[in-house]
């Protein structure tokens, strides 16, 4: 789960980190008035969307005065941002940061993410912060490094001075970024986030370490433990399938190709969306309805699938271990004719039931496609929408 900037920067406080003083507001009269408490000689206003790269997109406005500010909020409430990381369709802006502004000296890249390959913690580190990391990656590899350390209860002063080594700081800062490496990596465990990224990180004239921008991602299956965090959510900048997927218990991502996909168990829904690609077709969507699937829980799946107007083709796969396949298929039924499914739909049933959930699909009178296996239920998907 994403949040907000606002959001990522108070729980960071919380933990030590030093942040600018800003204030949110989703109107601008609320907005201009919070403003009135900071004690700034600028004021530095940002939308608020769950993607990257809103400074290039004119997301991140620099002004003098308090009508300034008025004037800018007013042009980029309800205004829609496209970034490299929002897609054509852009994200509507719904609410507003202003924050005093920051005297610049030195600008770092600092992140830190769960690396499943050594189970550790890897900390990104860089003394070209403000940038894409991507591009500073692919055009000088050498300003970055990478620290892996284990998962502990503290983060030992050692390792923070490997993280922080590039930043070549003098004694006094390389004090408050150790300081702030513990607040992220404390802040990091003990809320279960799966990315903590600060770009810019800065060094201020006045020699002070601040996190100026902040992005932070939490683990969706940790989220129970942290309602507090559970709060933060905001459904205006998800995929309106995929919330309505997290109302059913549905695992659902949306994706851009044209054949749907419905599977129990991520292992084989992998495997399916793998096959798709192997003939030559992209998957539409990720979408496990897990091992237990209701009639009713079907039969959203289905909806949720043909939601999608890119949808050419379905390729419902299941195996059928605690699900049984009589279950699945009048879920599948069901939906298809409350639906009035007009685009082919290949269905392939192996395990507990199945000869019974294939009974009840040659007798729906539906045009269904029936497959022995994986491989012959890809083949029938991708000549069908041909």
């Amino acid at each position: 789960m994403n949040i907000h900037e606002h959001q990522a920067k108070q729980i960071l406080k919380k933990y030590g980190a030093i942040v600018p003083n800003g204030v949110f507001a989703f109107t601008v009269d609320e907005l201009v008035e919070k403003s009135k408490l900071l004690k700034t000689e600028k004021f530095v206003l940002k939308a608020q969307i769950h993607a990257g790269g809103r400074g290039k997109a004119g997301g991140v406005k620099i002004l003098n005065t308090l009508e300034e500010l008025s004037v800018a909020a007013k042009e980029l409430l309800g205004k829609t941002l496209v970034t490299h990381q929002t897609g054509p369709e852009g994200r509507e802006v719904k609410r507003l940061y202003v924050e005093e502004s920051s005297n610049i000296d030195k600008e770092f890249y600092l992140s830190c993410l769960v690396d499943r390959a050594s189970s550790k913690i890897a900390f990104i580190s860089s003394d070209q912060g403000g940038m894409d990391i991507e591009e500073v990656a692919n055009k000088t590899p050498e300003k970055i490094i990478t620290t892996k350390v284990e998962i502990v209860e503290e983060i030992s002063d050692a390792d923070c001075e490997k993280i922080i080594e590039i930043f070549n700081l003098s004694n006094d800062a390389k004090k408050q970024a150790i300081s702030l490496i513990k607040s992220v990596y404390q802040m990091f465990i003990s809320t279960d986030a799966n990315m903590v990224e600060v770009n810019p990180l800065i060094l201020t004239k006045e020699k002070k370490i601040i996190c100026l921008d902040a992005k932070v991602n939490f683990d969706s299956n940790a989220l129970f433990k942290h309602p507090e965090i559970m709060q933060l959510r905001d459904l205006n900048e998800e995929d309106p399938t995929e919330i309505e997927a997290s109302k059913h218990d549905l695992a659902y991502i949306k994706l851009d190709g044209s054949i749907g996909c419905m599977v129990n168990g991520a292992g084989l829904a992998m495997a399916t969306m793998d096959i798709i690609k192997l003939y030559g077709k992209e998957p539409a969507n990720f979408l496990d309805v897990g091992g237990g699937a209701s009639k009713e829980k079907v039969s959203a799946a289905l909806k949720i699938i043909l939601s999608d107007k890119n949808v050419k083709g379905i390729l419902i796969n299941i195996f059928g271990g605690i699900m049984r396949c009589d279950v699945l298929a009048q879920g599948v039924v069901d939906a298809a004719k409350e639906m009035n499914i007009s685009v082919p739909l290949v269905v392939r049933l192996a395990g507990t039931n199945f000869k019974e959930g294939k009974e009840i699909l040659d007798n729906s009178g539906l045009k269904l496609i029936s497959a022995e296996n994986l491989d012959d239920a890809a083949k029938k998907i991708v000549e069908a929408i041909k």
